[in-house]
């Protein structure tokens, strides 16, 4: 669902955006979520960047983590409150996890994010964020996947669409323009999804909420 502009207005009627959609199916995208201030600060965070900021991402966690330049080719640079951008960045997440857990009961616990650099030609192959858990689990789990654009004047032409898949087809069910200002939410088990190639340079930031992944032998969250 892809819900109409929000004005800028009250940041909990933002949230409730999410929300009222997140009851009804399995993602959502909200224009103009951020507010501007820190849509503004971000984007000029991520562009003042270097590239050796960046380092090129993988697939899979911990001793299972790879470089596949066949699934993904985009670089990042993790978020850890390095200064008052990110750190504002970290609180805007925060409060959302809150309303998040208040009105849906989500148990979230923690969160990561990282910004997200797609060269032009670069894409990342349709994939979920997390497996449906099961009994040999361990340490946290991504619950809900979150994405903010930070793409100022983009057009359709650019390329570099979000596209979203069910669980069912091979057909995708919706195509989001990476539009600045934008936020994405989606179940991080249960919706396929891909970064089609983009045209130009294309700035984002991917997140993910988790659960506590705590066990007697290993404490949330894992290397």
């Amino acid at each position: 669902m892809i819900c109409q502009q929000f004005d800028g207005g009250d940041e909990e009627e933002c949230f409730e955006r999410f929300v009222t959609a997140l009851q009804r199916q399995p993602w959502v995208v909200v224009q103009d979520a951020l507010p501007p201030v820190l849509a503004e600060a971000l984007f000029a965070r991520v562009r003042a960047m270097k590239p050796a900021d960046f380092i090129a991402a993988g697939i899979g966690r911990s001793a299972d983590h790879m470089l596949n330049q066949f699934v993904r080719r985009d670089q990042i640079r993790w978020i850890e409150g390095l200064d008052d951008t990110e750190l504002a960045w970290l609180a805007w997440c925060s409060r959302l996890q809150q309303y998040l857990n208040r009105r849906l009961f989500l148990g979230l616990f923690s969160f990561e994010s990282h910004f997200a650099h797609y060269a032009p030609g670069a894409f990342y192959k349709k994939h979920v964020d997390a497996f449906k858990p099961d009994q040999t689990e361990r340490g946290a789990r991504r619950v809900l996947s979150l994405v903010a654009y930070l793409n100022p004047a983009w057009q359709s032409a650019d390329g570099g669409d979000l596209v979203i898949y069910d669980e069912s087809s091979p057909v995708p069910i919706a195509k989001i323009q990476p539009i600045y200002g934008s936020v994405a939410l989606f179940l991080s088990d249960e919706v396929p999804h891909e970064v089609a190639p983009a045209m130009r340079d294309r700035y984002s930031i991917a997140g993910w909420f988790r659960v506590n992944g705590s066990k007697k032998d290993r404490v949330d969250p894992p290397s």
